[in-house]
């Protein structure tokens, strides 16, 4: 029998009852794969659920199910099945397996455990090896002994930071919280003005800090870095709140336990209200850890993160963001996919500021940390381009009427931004002079006048997507030499040339490959003779590798006040510092980098979605002409 509910006996033969007037015992015991006697011990357990609404009438060996209350019945049989559902899962099976190993006083005889969660002797052992699995990481182990049991072993604080990592919700879901306590924890808030979402972490690591303690579990002698934060502010907050909680309970709670609630507030996101951000003292080291990480970003991408009035909210988060990691407190975050989606070049700056916090703190970032530094990067970079983007004005020139202009009007409001300025001309009235004005001139009509701005031919009906591509493009006509008003994505395109492709087939490895690129586009005028010194120094300085299959080697050159791109290829990938690299995107930046930033930026962006494409990324490794590389750039235009 295919199980309905993974190993849920109780739940599969109340489902056998359900859907069959009368069996016996062999038969069931033939559909649970189970002994007769394990099915008479079932049916009894079942009696006992089902008490008051239905009853088993066994006749010959033979039992069925009799319902008089329906209601009731219902309502036994979804507990029991909704009950299943959780253990159906490995990993909740898990939690409750570790649950109850937590809070046992004497070995567990894994035959009970196994009968208590419905499952086979073989299910339980296969958890069990998987839980032994990733408690090794928290130094916690389960040690079973022939004829006793099992038994969970490990430093409480250990045990805590899995709870809180891993199956707090598990086990804690239904924990009762006192309402007097409940309330004292909500009024010490409100008075020492702390955040709802600080208070909802709080409570956490006071239910379990609560449910140990009050069970014998106490958590004992700390590392020095906690008593460190004795002095501060905020464990004065959370000591008396401890103490009002110990009033009500009359009982007293050791520094240590204080210490463990305070891990939340120390470690909290920062507050929404600035005000209450800087009533907590700033760590002195973390100003100059900020310059640190904001000089490895230059060095690394030549982009001058400008943080503008965000500088001191941010600080604080590094600062909460440290503490969170020295203690392992972990903050989950819900915006991850998004972020590494929409802002892929923040997300890969917030990389960089994590190998800096990694090499100088010893902490790994995980991933959920590194996503909320993007989200600040992410800020910092539309910031940056806002100040920098002047308006973007576009005229829009109609010849067959005013309708024809207001259909051309109403298609536009849905594609452009609410700070593009859009004016509309007749096609008699417009001069050279007067288009010369603008960014960007659209046109249903064939202009009777030259003009030097981009201009872009359009249907009174045309494709939104199409045009918005090619507007997107307009924006950086001044910054391109040979712009391409296409509805091609890359902006990138509009920078190459034939001379700017390399197939680096003669090349025995990385540094040669780079080298060929650079010598001949020196020899072009698109370089100046002092890049490859400066490229070779900038290599020694931090890698240039950009992910396992692209390098982005970067300079200042003064050959040229534009930005110079250039894509060499590798028809076999060539390992450099334990990377096989395909792709080179070679940049030579201008002296005056500030005016290029945002082209830059986008270019960023276009490179790091190529990395994340690897049916691109291969297609344009193994391009063989400047024809072929367009020809894969330009497919995706979908």
């Amino acid at each position: 029998m295919k199980s309905l509910f993974g190993d849920n006996r109780l739940a599969n033969l109340l489902h056998l009852f359900h859907n069959t007037q009368m069996m016996s015992v062999n038969i069931m015991a033939a559909k649970l794969s189970v002994s007769e006697r394990t099915i008479r011990n079932d049916i009894k357990q079942l009696e006992q659920l089902l008490e008051g609404c239905a009853i088993i009438e066994g006749t010959q060996g033979k039992y069925s199910l009799r319902v008089y209350d329906q209601n009731r019945f219902q309502k036994v049989y979804e507990e029991l099945t909704q009950a299943d559902e959780f253990l159906n899962s490995a990993q909740n099976r898990m939690d409750y397996l570790f649950g109850r190993l937590m809070r046992a006083d004497m070995p567990i005889l894994t035959d009970d455990i196994a009968y208590e969660m419905s499952v086979g002797r073989t299910t339980l052992m296969g958890d069990l090896k998987k839980l032994r699995t990733e408690l090794e990481a928290y130094h916690i182990t389960i040690v079973g002994k022939t004829s006793k049991g099992l038994s969970l072993y490990g430093e409480e604080n250990d045990i805590r930071k899995y709870v809180l990592d891993n199956c707090y919700d598990a086990i804690y879901r239904d924990y009762p919280l006192d309402n007097e306590i409940s309330t004292i924890i909500r009024e010490h808030f409100r008075e020492n003005r702390i955040e709802q979402k600080v208070e909802a972490e709080f409570r956490r690591f006071i239910i379990l800090m609560l449910d140990r303690f009050l069970t014998g579990h106490y958590i004992g002698t700390l590392s020095g870095r906690y008593y460190n934060f004795t002095a501060a502010p905020e464990f004065e907050i959370v000591s008396s709140l401890i103490d009002r909680i110990g009033d009500a309970l009359q009982m007293e709670f050791p520094a240590e336990e204080k210490l463990f609630t305070l891990l939340p507030i120390i470690g909290m996101r920062t507050p929404a209200d600035i005000k209450e951000m800087r009533s907590i003292e700033l760590d002195e080291k973390i100003r100059p850890l900020l310059s640190r990480i904001l000089e490895r970003i230059r060095m690394e991408t030549t982009l001058n993160i400008d943080l503008g009035d965000f500088q001191e909210e941010f600080l604080y988060h590094l600062m909460f963001m440290l503490n969170r990691l020295r203690f392992h407190v972990r903050l989950q975050n819900p915006m991850m996919e998004d972020l590494m989606e929409k802002y892929p070049l923040a997300y890969q700056i917030a990389g960089i500021a994590s190998k800096v916090i990694e090499q100088e703190y010893g902490l790994e970032v995980s991933s959920d940390e590194q996503g909320y530094l993007a989200s600040y990067f992410g800020v910092f970079l539309a910031e940056s381009q806002i100040k920098l983007e002047k308006k973007f004005r576009i005229a829009v020139v109609c010849g067959t009427g005013m309708v024809t202009a207001r259909l051309v009007s109403v298609q536009l409001r849905k594609i452009l931004d609410s700070s593009t300025e859009v004016e509309q001309f007749a096609d008699e009235a417009v001069t050279p002079e007067l288009l010369n004005e603008y960014d960007l001139v659209l046109t249903t009509v064939k202009l009777g006048c030259d003009c030097e701005r981009p201009v872009i031919e359009i249907n009174e009906i045309f494709n939104e997507q199409e045009l918005r591509r090619k507007i997107e493009k307009a924006r950086y006509w001044d910054q391109v030499n040979a712009p391409m008003l296409d509805n091609n994505w890359f902006v990138m395109t509009s920078l190459l040339e034939e001379n700017h492709f390399f197939v680096l087939k003669d090349a025995a490895n990385y540094d040669e490959g780079v080298t060929e690129m650079v010598l001949s586009l020196t020899a072009d005028g698109l370089l100046d003779e002092g890049f490859l010194d400066r490229l070779t120094e900038r290599e020694k300085k931090g890698t240039m590798v950009f992910d396992q299959s692209i390098a982005l080697p970067h300079s200042i050159q003064y050959a040229t006040d534009r930005l110079t791109l250039a894509i060499g290829v590798f028809p076999k990938p060539k390992v450099h510092k334990g990377h096989e690299i395909q792709v080179i995107f070679l940049m030579g930046l201008p002296e005056t980098i500030e005016e290029e930033d945002n082209l830059l930026v986008r270019i960023y962006d276009e490179i790091i979605s190529i990395s994340q494409d690897d049916p691109l990324l291969r297609k344009i490794a193994s391009a063989d002409s400047f024809t072929a590389l367009l020809k894969v750039l330009y497919r995706q235009a979908d």
